[in-house]
């Protein structure tokens, strides 16, 4: 039984489940710190730099993904705005430079050009450096402590990991059983009722979740773990 069940944990959970070690990386509390310890208990002294590894690449690798995210809004935002500062300008300089001729620019439009090819190919790549390498965050004890929140105050700071951290510790941790969620089949398929089509099975295990929610039925179940269906007439 000891083996079945660590067979179905290995199939569960893999060599190491990257979102939910991203997702602790992302939490100021623990950053690396916590990566390096835990891998270091899980696994083995040789296994263990090997895992970690395998875990800051894929880090670096998905916020890459995000810094070229930011690059292409930045340069579809900068565009917009230039063809919108040349189709109406509203300063008395920016009258003068549409009487002159397009070509000229205000003083603070290059200025903002300049910020934004600056930021946008410059900065963002050393924010995930910069916040691993900064100390961990040590709140008042007895005090909770909502991570997303620390990286809403602090997305200033960090303009393009503060959205990624925002994707990811949003995510909900599920309350329903992986086995009961991904094994309905097995209530509509069984040795007595084995030659289903795939059409007729997918009909039936729809067709049985819309008539409990057309007709206000509710699932509950008794001490032998059975599943008893109650209706609620109107």
């Amino acid at each position: 039984m000891a083996i079945k069940m660590k067979t179905k944990f290995d199939k569960c959970w893999g060599d190491c489940n990257l979102l939910i070690s991203i997702g602790a990386a992302l939490d100021p509390r623990y950053k690396m710190k916590l990566i390096d310890f835990s891998f270091k208990a899980i696994y083995s002294d040789n296994e263990a730099p090997r895992q970690i590894k395998i875990f800051r690449d894929t880090l670096y690798l998905l916020f890459e993904e995000y810094v070229e995210a930011y690059k292409a809004s930045a340069i579809a935002s900068s565009s917009s705005a230039t063809s919108s500062g040349d189709a109406a300008p509203k300063s008395g300089f920016a009258s003068l430079t549409r009487r002159l001729g397009k070509g000229l620019k205000t003083g603070t439009a290059i200025y903002d050009q300049h910020i934004r090819s600056v930021d946008r190919f410059t900065a963002p790549k050393s924010e995930i450096d910069t916040y691993l390498e900064d100390g961990v965050y040590i709140g008042e004890p007895d005090v909770y402590f909502y991570a997303l929140a620390w990286w809403k105050e602090n997305n200033l700071k960090f303009r393009i990991l503060s959205k990624m951290a925002a994707n990811i510790l949003a995510i909900p941790v599920t309350t329903v059983a992986f086995e009961s969620a991904f094994s309905a089949g097995g209530r509509v398929i069984y040795p007595h009722r084995s030659s289903l089509g795939t059409n007729m099975v997918d009909m039936l295990i729809c067709g049985a979740y819309w008539c409990r929610h057309y007709y206000g039925l509710e699932k509950k179940k008794n001490n032998k773990n059975e599943d008893i269906v109650s209706i609620e007439l109107p």
